[in-house]
């Protein structure tokens, strides 16, 4: 639901950053989380929000280049930051290297959390191209996937390596 804390009489904060490439400029209650700002006010679904306090890694994105849970994050703290969803991964026509990877090896049952595995796979293979499975196996340790194993997600990793 898209709010006007403005209109309410409450204490707002101006903010500006980029989500996905593109320009924000709004102004949010100093209390509101990263992942209502994102899900709710600026509509990128695929940040999800499941247990709000940094256990499952549903709601990662990356803030400045680094794996962040957005339930911790205030909105206040991504002023002046780089944002990005898993929607900023693909365009209109093509998913993302890592996304395919996910799709052909069947990293994922409901898809829930797969929004999240998937910024952290893209966060690690930034920072190491050519991880071990041990390495992918750490990558993932905030991140849980309660409807299948992890074989299927380190596979999509290792394959997202290859291509």
């Amino acid at each position: 639901m898209k709010t006007n804390p403005e209109k309410a009489g409450a204490e707002v904060m101006r903010l500006s950053f980029r989500l996905n490439g593109e320009p924000v400029q709004l102004t949010v209650p100093p209390v509101m989380k990263a992942v209502d700002l994102i899900r709710n006010e600026l509509g990128q679904t695929g940040t999800k929000i499941s247990c709000g306090i940094g256990r499952c890694g549903a709601c990662s994105v990356l803030i400045n280049g680094k794996l962040a849970v957005s339930c911790l994050t205030l909105a206040y703290q991504l002023e002046g930051a780089s944002v990005e969803t898993v929607e900023g991964l693909s365009d209109q026509n093509e998913v993302h290297p890592i996304q395919e990877a996910f799709l052909e090896e069947g990293g994922f049952q409901c898809g829930y959390c797969t929004p999240g595995m998937v910024m952290a796979a893209k966060c690690l293979l930034e920072s190491n191209p050519k991880p071990s499975e041990a390495a992918i196996q750490e990558a993932f340790s905030g991140n849980l996937c309660r409807c299948t194993g992890y074989g299927g997600i380190i596979r999509s990793v290792q394959r997202a390596c290859s291509s």
